[in-house]
């Protein structure tokens, strides 16, 4: 295409063999008059032909289906002078061809036009209004059709721009340097048409295309586009960087971007790229508070508090503060929400303070010179993870991918055996349009900080494989179903954690290092029939312990979880009934171990956070080191930490009866409200850890309430409160006390 304000469009009829050609007139004055047309029998006037448009800082615009590129002219091609429009059409034989021959010629080639590619050409200089063209000997002279008149006004505009000097032409070399250093035009030949925006409303300039009226922190301000440098044609065409950054027109039911406003659109909240046109960037920043009291059993130990005071369970009281300072930092390329993302990567560090004061030496330091209070801080990466998109399998997106990094992974719908983040490669996809959805993830598992429960830096010597295959609308709309496989592999260690107490092995029985080698294989579903819900998830543990403490030798793992939970949904209400079932091991010196443990649950069952049972843990058993249960679990494990020992098959198995009620009080304030019967499934393993023959399998009542409150109901800002308590039957008496434990937190997440 040439540069300037160059115009140069002729359209001529060749009769018989002749070729079509087109002849290009310099000098375009400010105001072209309307192009020739070539006469193919239909009249038109320049005007009603449409013509792209093109400028200086626009992007090239596709030629309309009506206008068809012609082949150009050479080097050495006849130019048409102004006064060869009157003269005869030019035929292949002198002119020798009758009138009616060519009127069929031109219908012809009116009704049958012939594409081709056109070439560059350079200009010809302009040679006046009597110039003749530089023909070969012999040659026709190339002389246009009349097209049809223009109107008066159009005429007389015409005439005054041809009379005018064309003072904004450029001289020939500074045209000749600026073309050489283009490249080739391939639609050369194009009518260009000057802006006209001076004949613009500024009003319409402003309201339709000024910067105020683009929605959102849409790029650096480089990037915008500003009012003063657009160039407008036509009065409804602009030159805009690209797809993101088109305004619309002013109107107080539209909102502006902000920066600070996550709701709004926003630069790096993945609205706009950020990088080129693809590549997005989503941060998000979370500060997370917890404030807990809470009553447990704790050991007094060898050097007590409170001289003369000779009780094996001291004060129990306890206080518990953890702040999180989360970054997430999202880069992704991809544009759309239904098409997956081409490539990602992602990083989360956490930065933790704690504090716990908990009344009795020994409870959190391991040197009583250093008191009951600990306080701590921790840095973490709780993701880290880089994600390709391999493939598309369909039209719908079904897709295989692969993550590899520190990643979270649930293994089932509620947590039951695995739920964490943690390093490890998992690829994954879906299939039947999303009906079917595959995972398979290897993890080498970080070792988790004593305090504050995050990732470490360093490994632990567990390895873990993981797969499922969900497939949602089974038998009826609405109900999925979820096949599981997992594999757990524990190697001999011995370790310490942060706060200089033994690990693993756990201290009990005869504190030898052994290796764990333990299969899983599950099926669950979860969904709903009507305004019915149903939740169940099945284990089955099958393995080999090397050697196990307790027992004293090599043990065959055989070992059942079951889960169900079913609810009706009445308007605003929910009404649930649970039972949660995990075998115990009932006979600790035979060749099995049917005490079932899982690799690192994190259960949302029979209140979940709210309940006492689940949130609470560390009840010390045998000695201060070893746990009845871990915090926020189910599991009786009987192990010191589910996040830095190893799994303990000799356990003695839970069974849990739940009622439960939830309730959308308003939009943004939700109850949740539970009462659980516990019992031990066997006591075997308890007996021979404490020496203590007939320990009741009762464990007691926990009943609990919590609130969940959205204030602005979204998840910017989510308070968390709860209380719980637990009244102990014989089985924790025989264990513990009487004495009826209480628990209560508050939890403020704040999230942009």
């Amino acid at each position: 295409m040439l540069r300037g304000r160059r115009l140069l469009a002729v359209v001529l009829s060749f009769i018989g063999a002749a070729a079509i050609t087109l002849a290009a007139e310099s000098g375009a004055p400010d105001k072209p008059a309307p192009a020739p047309v070539a006469n193919t029998g239909v009249s038109k006037s320049a005007a009603e032909v449409p013509v792209p448009v093109t400028g200086s800082h626009l992007p090239d615009i596709v030629m309309p289906d009506e206008i068809k590129p012609v082949e150009l002219p050479s080097k050495k091609s006849a130019v048409q002078s102004d006064t060869a429009k009157d003269a005869p059409a030019p035929t292949n034989d002198g002119g020798n061809t009758p009138t009616d021959a060519l009127s069929e010629k031109r219908a012809n080639d009116a009704n049958n036009p012939v594409t081709t590619t056109p070439n560059p050409v350079a200009p010809t200089p302009n040679k006046g209004a009597d110039a003749k063209p530089d023909a070969a000997p012999g040659a026709a002279v190339a002389t246009p059709a009349p097209a049809a008149a223009p109107d008066d006004d159009k005429d007389k505009k015409a005439a005054a721009d041809k009379a005018a000097p064309d003072k904004a032409a450029p001289d020939k070399a500074a045209a000749d340097k600026t073309d050489a250093a283009k490249p080739a035009a391939t639609t050369e030949g194009t009518v260009v048409m000057k802006s006209n925006r001076g004949d613009c409303e500024a009003d319409d300039l402003e309201s339709m295309y000024a910067p105020p009226t683009i929605e959102g922190f849409s790029g650096w301000k480089k990037n915008k586009v500003h009012y003063n440098e657009v160039q407008l044609i036509d009065c409804d065409m602009i030159g805009i960087p690209d797809r993101w950054r088109i305004g619309i027109p002013k109107d107080s039911r539209h909102v502006k971007g902000d920066m600070w406003n996550p709701y709004r659109q926003n630069m790096i909240k993945g609205d706009y790229p950020i990088m080129g046109q693809s590549i997005f960037l989503n941060a998000t920043f979370t500060s997370d508070s917890l404030f807990e009291g809470h009553t447990n059993p704790t050991p007094a130990g060898v050097s007590t508090q409170r001289p003369g005071e000779f009780k094996f369970f001291g004060n129990p009281s306890a206080v518990l503060i953890q702040q999180n300072f989360e970054m997430s930092l999202q880069l992704f390329k991809g544009e759309t929400d239904f098409k997956p993302h081409d490539w990602e990567v992602t990083i989360t560090p956490v930065f933790n303070i704690n504090d716990a004061n908990l009344h009795e030496n020994f409870a959190v330091n391991i040197d009583p010179r250093k008191g009951d209070e600990r306080f701590d801080s921790h840095l973490a990466f709780q993701e880290f993870f880089g994600e390709y998109h391999f493939a598309d399998l369909s039209p719908n997106y079904d897709l295989i991918a692969d993550r590899a990094g520190i990643q979270f992974f649930n293994e089932n719908f509620r947590g039951f055996l695995f739920a964490d983040n943690n390093l490890g490669n998992r690829t994954f996809g879906n299939l039947e349009s999303n009906r079917i959805q595959y995972n398979l993830a290897a993890f080498d598992m970080l070792s988790k900080d004593t305090n504050s429960d995050l990732n470490n830096f360093s490994v632990k010597k567990q390895y873990v494989l993981l797969g499922n295959v969900i497939r949602q609308d089974t038998f009826v709309k609405g109900f999925n179903v979820i096949g599981n496989v997992a594999m757990d592999l524990e190697d001999k260690t011995k370790l310490y954690n942060s706060n200089g107490v033994i690990v693993e092995p756990a201290p009990i029985g005869d504190l030898a290092e052994h290796q764990n080698k333990v299969y899983y294989v599950g099926l669950g579903s979860d969904g709903h029939v009507g305004r019915f819900n149903i939740t169940e998830q099945f284990y089955h543990a099958m393995g080999t312990v090397s050697h196990d403490p307790l027992a004293g030798k090599r043990l065959t793992v055989d070992a059942n979880m079951f889960a169900f939970e079913g609810s009706y949904d009445l308007d605003w209400m929910r009404f649930k009934a649970s039972y949660f079932y995990a075998s115990g091991d009932h006979n600790t010196f035979d060749h099995k171990a049917t005490g079932f443990d899982s690799i690192m649950d994190d259960p949302n069952f029979a209140g979940g956070e709210f309940s006492f049972w689940v949130r609470q843990g560390n009840f010390g058993a045998g000695n201060a080191l070893t746990a009845l249960k871990n915090r926020d679990s189910l599991l009786p494990s009987l192990n010191t930490s589910k996040g830095e020992g190893q799994r303990n098959f000799t356990n003695p198995g839970l069974d849990l009866y739940n009622l439960g009620y939830e309730a959308n009080i308003t939009q943004n304030v939700k109850a949740v409200v539970n009462l659980n019967y516990l019992q031990f499934d066997n006591t075997s393993s308890l007996e021979v850890l404490l020496h203590q023959n007939n320990i009741s399998r009762n464990i007691g009542w926990d009943y609990s309430m919590g609130i969940n409150y959205r204030p602005f109901l979204n998840n910017q800002v989510i308070i968390n409160g709860g209380v719980s308590a637990l009244t102990p039957s014989q089985g924790f008496v025989d264990l513990y006390s009487r004495r009826t434990l209480y628990a209560a937190f508050l939890g403020l997440t704040v999230r942009y």
